[in-house]
């Protein structure tokens, strides 16, 4: 499902993502067309964290999970939006 103004991204520094009520950074390693990372958030103005992976697919799509601390696993599959001012 496609949330509106949700986004990941991902640069030599980390990255950030915003869905629903989170909005985070990201700290990790890229290997390959793969990267394992750690982040946080606020979730509902409220501080939260967890790790996640995400693998980049063939077709261009991003498929991952972010998986908050002692809480849920939420699995996700990113595309470039054709209004993205990032490349893609």
């Amino acid at each position: 499902m496609a949330v509106a103004g949700a986004y990941i991204l991902f640069d030599k520094a980390g990255g950030e993502f915003a869905f629903d009520c989170r909005t985070g950074s990201i700290h990790g390693a890229c290997h390959g067309d793969a990267v394992e990372f750690d982040w946080q958030a606020n979730d509902e103005m409220e501080p939260a964290e967890g790790d996640g992976w995400a693998e980049l697919k063939n077709d261009g799509s991003l498929e991952g999970e972010i998986c908050l601390l002692n809480g849920d696993n939420i699995p996700f599959i990113a595309r470039c939006s054709k209004t993205s001012l990032t490349a893609c």
